[in-house]
């Protein structure tokens, strides 16, 4: 199992110029903006790439329905996906905790920020990668792709 039966994620983080909160269909617009605004650098972001498939181009009601199946992810314990969102609310990343992809690593994440607010990537990730490895979570071998550079 991904998570362990009963197991409560964590309502969100907050950290030095963000806070993290779950993903949901109230975010669909401000979400939109800030991806389809920042493709390039998301592109470049670890975990990316040539080979991604998303980010891909999307109707705003096709991002609502990614969103919805975010949120069953979410209260299924599959999957947990969490905006990131600076102090006026609006959305500038998204932080994904999956299960992992190999033998070795319990939980794959990969997070993206705009690009109106790439100096908070090293900031997002450190923090991000702490809280992954702390006692709000159940992993033992996290994987967070390294910020490269």
């Amino acid at each position: 199992m991904f998570v362990p039966e009963g197991f409560t994620p964590p309502a969100g983080l907050v950290g030095t110029g963000f806070r993290l909160e779950p993903l949901g269909p109230e975010h669909n617009d401000r979400d939109y903006a800030a991806w389809t605004s920042s493709i390039d650098h998301i592109l470049g972001s670890p975990g990316y790439g040539e080979e991604a498939t998303w980010p891909r181009e999307m109707t705003l009601e096709e991002n609502l329905g990614d969103l919805e199946r975010h949120v069953r992810d979410y209260v299924e314990g599959t999957g947990f996906t969490y905006t990131v969102l600076d102090g006026a609310d609006d959305v500038i990343g998204c932080v994904y905790v999956y299960p992992g992809r190999d033998d070795t690593h319990d939980v794959h994440a990969h997070s993206w920020v705009t690009d109106s607010r790439a100096e908070l990537d090293g900031v997002l990730r450190r923090a991000v990668a702490d809280w992954l490895q702390s006692d709000a979570w159940p992993f033992e071998r996290p994987l967070y792709e390294p910020l490269l550079g």
